[in-house]
């Protein structure tokens, strides 16, 4: 069974039911009203001129939505996508044989963009005002530069990581758009569309409980849908209600506020193990088996979002809140034994 679940039939298989449920026009992506609203009138207005969109930026964490945007750009314009990732593009060489396979109007998105090779970025600044690819062909005296002409296409960036990205790639985006999170009812207002998709029984109640523990966010939403469908399918009658969720999220070690066994770890050891002390990011790291890089991207910004912890420039502290949340009182001074409740 084991081997059965790690199979590259049911990755593929995962990733296809992934992909089904993503929107494919703009009416059918739910939440974020005023970005919705822009990409409207540029979509509408290319379409009335016979044009390609402009190139678009879509930042913000990960999870709410940024690819299913990129897609239906390409949808709405009638367009074919070419998606790719900063990371793979090693190459100027690798940016050029896909953008010479692009057609006029076509759209070119790039994840990750702020992981764009130096060398590869700068190539990429005359094909995105230009049209234009410059390739150098041999070295020394000997040296020439072949000029290739490129389709009208539009490049839609994806990063989670807006400072990262140059001034001089940032500026030549023609729209710069900041993904929020969402709120509850919109979270569940994409529950129940997910669950007419998978075909679970989703009662209301049922979706309030699970978007109220989603973290804001869609991709995660959708997962915790899935787990409490595969529990409810177990252990019930397949039908998703308050009650049933919440006990499948609690056998899942998700709790109330969205927060997993690391976030809890996280707050365990700035709360108990060094008793409201400022602790810096790599011990942090360390006292909870992840990668630096892992807690101060993936779980840091929820934990700050909601007020638990807060960074100083000593390092990481708890707040009273977060000392509240594990059942704990705040220590009246640093390195006091905190009381429980």
């Amino acid at each position: 069974m084991r081997e059965e679940l790690l199979s590259p039939e049911a990755d593929a298989a995962e990733v296809a039911e992934e992909t089904t449920l993503r929107p494919r026009h703009l009416e059918e992506f739910v939440g974020q009203p005023r970005l919705r609203e822009h990409l409207q009138i540029m979509l509408t207005a290319a379409k009335q001129r016979g044009q390609a969109v402009d190139h678009v930026l879509l930042a913000g964490p990960p999870g709410l939505g940024k690819t299913s945007l990129a897609g239906i750009i390409a949808n709405e314009m009638g367009a074919r996508i070419t998606p790719t990732s900063g990371p793979a593009l090693e190459r100027a060489g690798d940016l050029a044989a896909i953008l010479t396979n692009l057609d006029d109007g076509d759209v070119l998105f790039i994840d990750e963009v702020h992981r764009l090779p130096r060398v590869v970025e700068e190539s990429l600044y005359p094909a995105m005002e230009d049209f234009r690819f410059d390739i150098v062909i041999g070295k020394g005296p000997s040296a020439r530069t072949i000029r290739l002409d490129l389709p009208r296409f539009t490049l839609v960036g994806a990063t989670t990581r807006t400072g990262l990205i140059t001034g001089p790639l940032r500026d030549r985006f023609g729209f710069v758009a900041r993904l929020d999170y969402y709120a509850s009812d919109e979270l569940a207002a994409i529950l129940r569309r997910a669950a007419s998709i998978l075909g679970v029984e989703l009662e209301p109640d049922g979706a309030d409980e699970i978007a109220g523990r989603a973290r804001g966010t869609p991709r995660i939403a959708n997962r915790l849908l899935k787990r409490v469908r595969d529990y409810t399918e177990v252990r019930a009658d397949g039908r998703v209600t308050a009650d049933i969720a919440r006990a499948a999220l609690a056998l899942f070690e998700v709790d109330e506020l969205g927060l997993d066994k690391v976030d809890r770890a996280i707050l365990d050891a700035l709360c108990r193990t060094f008793v409201g002390r400022a602790v810096g990011l790599g011990t942090l790291a360390v006292a909870v088996s992840e990668a630096p890089e892992t807690v101060e991207d993936v779980y840091e910004p929820f934990l700050l979002q909601c007020g638990l912890i807060e960074r100083t420039p000593r390092g990481r502290i708890a707040t009273p809140a977060g000392f509240a949340h594990i059942g704990l009182h705040a220590p009246r001074s640093p390195g006091e034994a905190p009381e429980l409740f």
